[in-house]
């Protein structure tokens, strides 16, 4: 099993493609990628020692600011991607790197490099 766990939360399956082709590049098969789509399966997947993680701020159950709180407070590294503006994020999580879509792929690969010390 992958040292190396990245959680991608997103609800569209093409964004989510483009996230997870654009970590893999990087990371090959050091990497095991968790991609869910909803705050239930996040919160799930979030249990598990990540190694960073991914979230678009708005998916299909609600906000993932609770797995975010959750990853903050474990201490890993984590970025919003999304949409939504970065006001809309809780004060206690604003000093989360933030990707605003539509993203560059490189942009995804270099905070997930750098957020595993690479």
């Amino acid at each position: 099993m992958a040292d190396i766990r990245v959680l991608i939360v997103e609800d569209d399956p093409f964004i989510a493609m483009d996230i997870e082709s654009a970590v893999a590049e990087q990371l090959g098969d050091e990497a095991e990628l968790i991609v869910v789509g909803s705050v239930a399966e996040a919160k799930r997947a979030a249990t598990r020692k990540l190694s960073c993680a991914l979230l678009d701020i708005d998916v299909v159950d609600g906000k993932t600011f609770s797995v975010a709180s959750a990853l903050q407070k474990a201490g890993t590294p984590f970025a919003f991607v999304s949409g939504s503006a970065p006001q809309e994020v809780p004060a206690p999580l604003q000093s989360a790197r933030f990707l605003r879509k539509p993203f560059s792929t490189r942009e995804v690969a270099a905070f997930v490099l750098k957020a595993i010390g690479g």
